[in-house]
């Protein structure tokens, strides 16, 4: 039983991965809306966009690293 609930929640917490997809796609999306509007600022627009990547990608790996967790 204490199994099986374990299989359960790690897939559950898999479901932050999903999450993580669709902000990678957000940003990204909005760091091109933003560049077509105003292309001087590529550098610093760029800049925050790696920073915007970097946080969504990170609740990505803590989601996985808790199903891994959950799993062991």
């Amino acid at each position: 039983m204490v199994a099986a609930a374990k299989v359960i929640g790690a897939g559950l917490a898999t479901f932050g991965l999903a999450g993580a997809g669709a902000g990678v796609g957000t940003v990204f999306g909005s760091f091109l809306t933003a560049v077509a509007r105003n292309p001087n600022e590529l550098a610093t627009l760029r800049t925050w966009a790696f920073v915007g990547f970097a946080l969504t990608e990170a609740s990505g790996l803590l989601a996985i690293g808790i199903a891994f967790y959950l799993k062991g």
